[in-house]
């Protein structure tokens, strides 16, 4: 019975340590997401710049599977190129190596579980702060103080079932050797541990916890092979990410695992030697040849950093090799969403930013379709009338569509703590997105116009209305024209610009004063009163879609 509580408190250690690590980890991006997002867009001009922003991120928010995840989420949003994200990806790799350092330092040595309780006091309150910035502090000091008593829980409980003993009694029979084989088979263990817990630092503390323990038969070099193991297994969390997202992402989770395996496969050619340099430096350099959670922290650090530092040279090569396993399928884009994805929902401020890049492919698409309705005023031929309003129904069942799942995505970023910011930004893109797919009806109803008139009328518009509609379509461009720059341009757009207003009015007046003009021309004999409903009818539906369009661009802007 003992042994059986044991066991479940040594799995519950272990998941305290998880939840501590995510809570922490979440707690740090939403308070500088905003920062972590301009960080990444802006410091990765070059490889080296890259390099160093993946080590800042993930030093800050403790997790590389985190930043890969987010460097994977931008790939999909067309926010980074695959170039920049392999640069990040090889700094996220090295940043992970802070939390063995901290673990090293303070981890067993000092019983930080006694420092935990006050911290949860000092963070109580500002979890129940009605700021977002303060709950996410909060957050923070919750996830750093669960983490760490979760570790010195796990140590309790990993000596109250013997563990050490357990495992020197597994390792006598094949691992006193130290043949190759061994190394080979914990480097294994390690990966495959990694993709079950898909959290590398979890992982790494546990590894530093067994070593630290002095397991007869585990030593130094077969630590070493389970912390290389880790960094082929975290690349897993990534790989899930991709596995929804376009071509460009999944490319950059395959970077990531290239970057990892390979790494792993060149240190394996040369491990003694490796390892031996490794202690050299901590007894000779740092002067710590007594502290061995040292040595195996400072192996994690120089395993990646080597890795970086031999592949950072052949970024372009490494995106060509990532492209030729993954070629760019020839499909029909229109059918697929574009950036989200729905196994995809990192941090809020990410999610939210890949609905956007969603939204400005459907102001996008709206505008293309009413290039189609323009062109089918001009088609004579009845096989490419028929073909081209095809085209513009196929895209209404498109709209249609982005509508659902943008709204859906949105809801289920909804679903977790958002600023106020947040929440209004939400408000405004689902009324954006519900304005859009209102102009797609519009453009299907202007083709379902000329596709009746051409159906149940021989008679042709005069050229005085040809005329006229093209005025009304030269207008309605312009504004989509205007809805299109300012929603890709949203974070920057606080003004409704007054060309948008004076455009809706004009439209506006052009209606009207086309409306009372067709009823003198059909008392006037000039045409009959059938073709003038159908002129009233796509006139007054293009004043119709301007409406839409202005509402579009007061939602993008944040105004009801």
């Amino acid at each position: 019975m003992d042994t059986c509580i044991n066991l479940l408190s040594l799995i519950g250690s272990l998941a305290l340590f998880l939840y501590g690590m995510k809570i922490m980890s979440e707690g740090l991006e939403k308070f500088a997401g905003d920062r972590l997002r301009n960080i990444l867009s802006s410091m990765t001009r070059n490889r080296v710049m890259g390099v160093f922003t993946g080590i800042l991120v993930t030093a800050l928010i403790q997790s590389s599977s985190a930043t890969t995840v987010m460097v994977v989420s931008f790939v999909n949003a067309g926010l980074m190129t695959l170039a920049q994200s392999i640069g990040v990806i090889m700094g996220a790799n090295i940043g992970t190596t802070v939390t063995a350092w901290i673990i090293s330092a303070i981890g067993f040595k000092v019983n930080i579980a006694a420092f935990a309780l006050p911290l949860l006091a000092i963070g109580i309150p500002l979890i129940f702060s009605s700021k977002s910035k303060r709950k996410s502090v909060g957050e923070f000091i919750f996830g750093f103080s669960f983490l760490f008593m979760g570790l010195s829980y796990l140590q309790v409980n990993a000596e109250a079932l013997k563990i050490g003993d357990i495992v020197a009694n597994l390792l006598a029979g094949w691992a006193g050797s130290g043949g190759f084989l061994t190394i080979l088979l914990f480097v294994f263990v390690g990966a495959f541990t990694t993709m079950i817990v898909q959290a590398s630092a979890a992982t790494m503390a546990v590894t530093l916890m067994l070593f630290d323990m002095n397991i007869p038969g585990f030593g130094f070099e077969l630590a070493a092979a389970l912390a290389m193991g880790q960094n082929i297994g975290t690349t897993i969390t990534a790989f899930l990410a991709s596995l929804t997202a376009n071509t460009q992402a999944r490319r950059a989770a395959l970077a990531h695992m290239f970057f990892n395996v390979f790494g792993v496969v060149i240190i394996l050619v040369m491990f003694h030697p490796f390892c031996d340099a490794v202690t050299w430096f901590v007894t000779n350099v740092m002067h710590a040849g007594d502290n061995d959670l040292f040595r195996l922290s400072a192996f994690h650090s120089a395993f990646n950093i080597f890795n970086t530092l031999t592949l950072i040279w052949f970024v372009k090569q490494i995106e060509a090799f990532v492209c030729y396993i993954l070629p760019q399928k020839e499909q029909d884009e229109e059918y697929r969403l574009c950036y989200i994805s729905g196994g995809l929902l990192s941090t809020a401020e990410l999610s939210i930013l890949e609905a956007q890049k969603e939204i400005n492919v459907f102001s996008e698409r709206c505008q293309r379709m009413f290039g189609f309705v323009r062109n089918l005023l001009n088609v004579e031929k009845n096989e490419e009338f028929v073909s081209l309003y095809s085209r513009i129904e196929k895209y209404e069942v498109i709209t249609d569509r982005m509508e659902v799942e943008i709204a859906n995505y949105l809801n289920q970023v909804s679903e977790g703590r958002l600023s106020s910011d947040s929440k209004s930004k939400i408000q405004n893109m689902l009324r954006q997105v519900d304005e859009l797919e209102s102009i797609g009806d519009c453009c299907f109803n202007l083709g379902r116009t000329l596709s009746r008139k051409r159906q149940y009328s021989q008679e042709d518009f005069t050229e005085e209305q040809k005329g006229h509609i093209q005025n009304m379509i030269g207008l309605v461009e312009e504004a989509l024209n205007e809805m299109v720059a300012v929603v890709a341009n949203s974070e920057q757009q606080k003004n409704i610009p007054t060309k948008a207003y004076n455009l809706e009015h004009e439209i506006n007046n052009f209606r009207s004063q086309l409306k009372n003009q067709n009823i003198q021309d059909v008392n006037n004999h000039l045409y009959s009163y059938q073709i003038g409903v159908f002129y009233t009818d796509f006139i007054c539906e293009c004043e119709k879609l301007a409406d839409y369009i202005l509402n579009v661009i007061q939602a993008t802007c944040g105004r009801q």
